[in-house]
């Protein structure tokens, strides 16, 4: 078997809308097409074996078993591969449970699908999947533990940390939307102005100098004991010098702890000799140049959470430690605690796994003891000087004893220091009296304190803490989001994103969109391209100026790593025709159909997708919507409007010159297509059709119909506001056209515009596309000899796998299929085809130039306008 591609669809996707995070691999099987699994010799018995726990699998069955029933009946390997992916991931504690195969319009070639929870783990799983699958088809031997190791560590270094994954569950619960800006912990919640970033447990509204200040324990520990807020005595050293001194003013025992270290790391604590002072010191020291020295408090270690001034959460915790049994060595009861199943790898679960260090072994000798000592039944040894849960240290939930005194104090401390996130180290005997009552001290108070301990304690209550930090974040009233219309369809998109954002922007927003030729914010264009992918629209959304977003949504981007967003507001499908057929296993204008539905089917429910009547595959999605509908037509008689608004419904369409917005019997006449510049005087169908649809779209967002009105009337076509589409250059004796026509729907539009120009010779410049299918190609050379009394061809760029003597070829055939007669030449080089297409006009003659990449035509179009201004034009 050969994997040909693995992509990885991280939105709204083909296969589902709420399932995004979807691996997608193209599986050939080759020989084994011919080989289910109930030809293979042994294959079922070396698989149970192997993964026993596939009976969980129900699969169609629907039953315990069902994945089995169907390997004994005779099932692909793709399918085997897609259940493997999946339960391997399970087996390294991600459980996932969505997948499905299909086989593709190549023979033998299948998509295997299935959800993920880490990227590059779903990633290694679809590669080790087809290794474990052709090792069983054989009989190999195959080591899957370590497929399972190496899957955990993975996620380990790629994973959210439990603090930050928290914060997103709670977000995701909430319907607010979030990204990862990197790959470590920081994270933006909502998009555009209603942003908010935070990182780890620290958020854009923490304080950089209370950070300071928490990272400076000598500093917390002066400004706490100005406010009478009780903390262990101690002093603050940076050289083994100055131990004697430190030992001299605190006195034994001691605790040494960097001065601004965290995670427990450097602390050395119970220190009662000289020589366990100076090596406590040097521990330190690698830590922090200044050392913290303080007296050493006995008690319970209790950590207090405070969010946005208020305690939210209180655990008492108890570093990793082992009860002796009488006859087992301290390795061996570490090694029988290691085996608790709340225990695991990391952060995968509950509690950590208890690992031997410089720590263990410290705190073991100054008992006198070895990792090989046998202690008395019953004895507690501790393995870890501090009780954090990343060393394998437990919790205990104490939110519920807190005495009010105490809880006075910590919402205090959190004011004192500045922090809106606050996690604060008591050591007391408890914490249900007050702490001037048990001689309790605060150690330390911590910027980006973890809430592990508190969400998932080893006993007790847990506490959604995370809740606390979204409700601080996103009070009542404010919104996450900012308002997104996806545009999407065949033809029409760029120009109708353009014509929204402009009416949006003219509306009073800040507005950011994406088009083909590049992604602007407010007109500004902030980079060049073909824009219309996942990424583009991020892009937009992590602006924190924008407050509006208008996307252009193009199939490619779908297939490849589905929408870039979870749900807009308005989807708008333009149009679905014939382009692009037979590329990414999308062969007919049904499986187009499919990819532009998702679009609408990430419409909110209350949100409305607007659809062209006159197109039976947008009608078709418009009846399987999920949201409210409103349809566009040129047809005022169309069934489908009329339908629709005897039931209600809102449509828009061209009447008696105007385009008019219906509710139900109501007309809204909005403005005369004669004086929107972009419908050239009414003439140009295709144009009256973006219109409508970004007047409908517009409406249905609530802007007032006389708002719209000015914006369709200041919306001129042009290079510089809609590049490549229509864009018409006059010169002294003829005219030039650009436009971006590269299929046979645009070409048609093209030619019913031209129905309506006065020319007595009208030149066109083609070319072909190599990704097209030949009748596509040859179509487009039949109406080029329709609508051109002279046709240049030329072919310099965008073969995509064909010859250029191959697509020209093509388009000749579909050009004499109409008249063999009709005037032609080949001009390879685009440059040099307009200058001999302009060398041929005489006075009145109409060029029109079509391409799907058109910044070279227009740059050399209005070079030569600019020679005929200046005297110089000659060609």
């Amino acid at each position: 078997m050969k994997i040909e591609n693995i992509q990885v669809l991280r939105g709204p996707n083909i296969w589902s809308v709420n399932r995004m995070k979807l691996i997608q691999m193209r599986l050939n099987l080759e020989e084994m097409e011919h080989k289910p699994s109930n030809k293979i010799d042994g294959f079922l018995e070396r698989l149970e074996k192997m993964m026993p726990t596939l009976y969980a699998h129900r699969c169609s069955p629907g039953v315990p078993g069902g994945f089995f029933q169907r390997v004994i009946a005779g099932t692909w390997m793709g399918h085997v591969v897609e259940h493997i992916a999946l339960e391997i991931q399970s087996l390294a504690g991600m459980d996932t449970g969505y997948g499905r195969t299909r086989e593709t319009k190549t023979t033998g070639v299948y998509n295997v699908v299935f959800t993920y929870l880490e990227e590059k783990v779903g990633i290694y799983a679809a590669e080790a999947a087809v290794r474990i699958t052709e090792a069983l088809i054989y009989g190999k031997d195959y080591n899957l533990e370590y497929d399972i190791q190496q899957m955990r560590e993975i996620r380990e270094n790629t994973r959210l940390g439990p603090s930050t994954g928290s914060i997103v569950e709670e977000a995701i619960a909430r319907d607010i939307p979030w990204i990862r800006l990197n790959n470590q912990s920081l994270v933006q919640l909502g998009y555009g102005k209603n942003q908010v970033r935070f990182r780890a447990t620290m958020t854009e509204k923490t304080s950089c100098i209370a950070v300071d200040i928490a990272s400076n324990k000598d500093e917390t520990k002066r400004l706490l004991m100005e406010q009478a807020i009780p903390v262990a005595k101690g002093i603050t050293i940076s050289s083994v010098e100055q131990v004697d001194d430190a030992i001299r003013k605190v006195g034994f025992p001691l605790v040494f702890k960097p001065l601004d270290g965290n995670h427990g790391r450097g602390i050395s604590i119970n220190i009662k000799t000289k020589d366990e002072a100076v090596a406590a010191y040097e521990h330190a020291a690698h830590i922090s140049r200044k050392v913290i020295v303080e007296k050493f408090v006995t008690g319970y270690d209790f950590r207090v959470l405070v969010i946005d001034n208020k305690m939210v959460a209180a655990a008492l915790r108890d570093p990793a430690h082992v009860l002796g049994d009488g006859h087992s060595t301290i390795q061996q009861l570490i090694d029988l605690e290691n085996t608790d199943p709340r225990r695991g790898y990391g952060h995968e679960k509950v509690l950590t796994l208890i690992a031997v260090d410089r720590d263990t072994l410290d705190l073991l000798d100054k008992k006198g003891y070895t990792l090989e000592t046998i202690t008395a039944k019953g004895e507690k040894v501790f393995v870890k000087s501090t009780a954090n849960l990343s060393t394998g240290g437990t919790s205990v939930d104490v939110t519920d004893h807190v005495h009010p005194q105490n809880v006075f104090i910590c919402e205090r401390i959190s004011k004192i220091i500045g922090l809106d996130i606050c996690g604060i180290d008591i050591m007391a005997q408890n914490l249900s009296e007050p702490l001037t009552d048990t001689g309790g001290v605060v150690l330390e108070v911590n910027a980006a304190p973890g809430f592990r301990m508190h969400i998932a304690p080893s006993e007790g209550l847990p506490r959604n803490v995370a809740g606390h930090v979204i409700d601080m974040l996103y009070p009542p009233g404010k919104s996450a989001r900012v308002p997104i219309i996806a545009i999407t369809g065949t033809n029409g998109k760029t120009t109708t994103t353009r014509l929204i954002a402009h009416i949006v922007k003219n509306n009073g927003h800040r507005v950011g969109f994406t088009t083909s030729d590049g992604i602007y914010v407010q007109n500004h264009m902030m980079l060049k391209g073909d824009t219309t992918g996942p990424v583009s629209a991020e892009f937009i959304l992590k602006d924190p100026t924008v407050d509006f977003a208008v996307l252009e949504t193009a199939r490619g981007g779908i297939l490849r790593a589905g929408l870039g967003f979870r749900s807009c507001d308005i989807a708008v499908i333009t149009n679905i025709q014939e382009d692009h057929l037979g590329l990414a296993d999308i062969y007919t204008l049904d499986d187009l159909a499919r990819v532009k539905s998702v679009v609408v089917n990430s419409v909110k429910k209350d949100g409305w997708a607007v659809l062209n009547a006159d197109n039976e595959y947008c009608v078709r999605i418009g009846k399987k919507a999920d949201c409210n509908v409103a349809y566009f037509s040129r047809n005022e008689d169309s069934p489908v409007i009329k339908s629709h608004c005897r039931k209600g419904g809102i449509a828009c369409i061209c009447e008696n010159g105007f385009i008019t917005i219906l509710k139900g019997d109501w007309k809204i006449r909005v403005q005369r297509t004669l004086l929107i510049p972009l419908t050239f005087g009414g003439t140009v169908p295709f144009m009256i059709e973006n219109v409508m649809a970004a007047t409908l779209a517009s409406f249905l967002w609530g802007f007032k119909t006389e708002d719209i009105q000015t914006s369709l009337q200041t919306f001129i076509p042009s290079a510089a506001q809609t590049p490549g589409r229509m864009n018409i250059f006059e010169f002294k004796d003829f005219r030039f056209m650009i436009d971006f026509a590269h299929n046979p729907d645009g070409y048609n539009g093209i030619k019913e515009f031209l129905r309506h120009v006065d020319s007595p010779l009208k030149i066109g410049i083609i070319a072909g596309t190599g990704d097209r299918r030949d009748e596509d190609i040859r179509e487009l050379g039949k109406i080029s000899a329709e609508m051109f009394d002279y046709v240049i061809l030329r072919q310099e760029k965008h073969l995509r796998g064909r010859t250029e003597e191959n697509i020209l070829s093509l388009l000749i055939e579909g050009i004499k299929s109409v008249n063999p007669e009709k005037g032609f030449e080949v001009i390879p080089k685009e440059i040099d085809a307009i200058k001999h297409a302009m060398s041929m006009a005489k006075p009145g003659t109409f060029i029109v130039a079509l391409s799907d990449v058109i910044d070279n035509a227009i740059e050399t179009v209005q070079n030569y306008q600019e020679q005929e201004r200046n005297g110089l034009f000659n060609v």
